[in-house]
């Protein structure tokens, strides 16, 4: 089986550019599911219900991180939206889940977990090792194809959980940094691992924000409004090839395409 895991998709070019190359990307590698982190298609930061809406005919799942609550309409949304999980180590009295068995008909059971990594992140969360750890622990025993988006900033803390979950989850795959890594692989236990998948944003661009107004902040130090870039639009995924009855990953490959939007 081949899923699709596709990186932050950051506005409207990036919520256009998967309308667009995602039905070509499931032809061309036989898709089964693609799942996607949506945690920036309202306006670059946060989700709302109906962006959300707007993407559903390409995307079958979606995963959030830190910005899960940029848009303030989304905390009384999320309940109400089912094919979502934020991270599952923040605090049990926030709104929504952090993980879900997606019963897909083209690619069986699957549960997709979002957890946040604690070095370098701005808000505060529960140990996602610990989180993780539990939430396997409770899962059915027939639910083999586990897929986990680790939404963090630390390379380390990336890698490290990768290795935690070696053998226990089909795929461990990095978000947050917009930056595609080089560093896709099967790890000894049968878990495929990518420290960062990268982004759906644009092109020239920093991390899918416009180039000038970024340079201007870092260099001025002061305060900025970063508009999201527009023009051509890079979407960043990965396929990932897995066996559907062991759960363990059989490839990993990264990919990129850019369209103009």
């Amino acid at each position: 089986m081949n899923l699709l895991f596709i990186g932050d998709i950051v506005g409207h070019g990036g919520r256009s550019a998967v309308q667009q190359l995602v039905p070509e990307l499931r032809k061309e590698y036989n898709i089964s599911m693609v799942i996607a982190n949506a945690e920036n298609v309202a306006g670059g930061s946060g989700l709302t219900g109906g962006c959300l809406k707007e993407l559903r005919k390409a995307v079958d799942f979606f995963t959030a991180g830190d910005h899960v609550w940029d848009q303030k309409d989304f905390e009384k949304e999320i309940n109400g939206i089912h094919d979502i999980v934020r991270p599952a180590n923040l605090s049990n009295s926030q709104p929504g889940v952090g993980i879900k068995i997606v019963r897909n008909p083209a690619a069986g059971e699957i549960a997709v977990m979002a957890l946040q990594g604690k070095v370098f992140m701005r808000d505060s969360a529960y140990c996602p090792f610990e989180t993780a750890e539990r939430l396997l622990s409770e899962l059915p025993d027939h639910i083999k194809t586990i897929l986990v988006d680790f939404h963090a900033e630390a390379t380390s803390e990336k890698i490290a959980m990768g290795y935690f979950l070696d053998g226990k989850v089909t795929a461990v795959i990095g978000t947050h940094t917009h930056v595609q890594t080089n560093d896709a692989k099967i790890l000894t236990g049968g878990t495929a691992y990518l420290t960062d998948v990268g982004m759906v944003g644009a092109e020239y661009s920093v991390l899918g924000r416009k180039v000038e107004d970024v340079v201007n902040k870092f260099r001025s130090g002061m305060p900025r409004r970063l508009p999201v870039a527009e023009g051509l639009i890079r979407l960043d995924g990965c396929v990932i090839s897995y066996d559907r009855l062991s759960g363990r990953a059989e490839n990993i490959q990264p990919i990129s395409r850019t369209v103009e939007v």
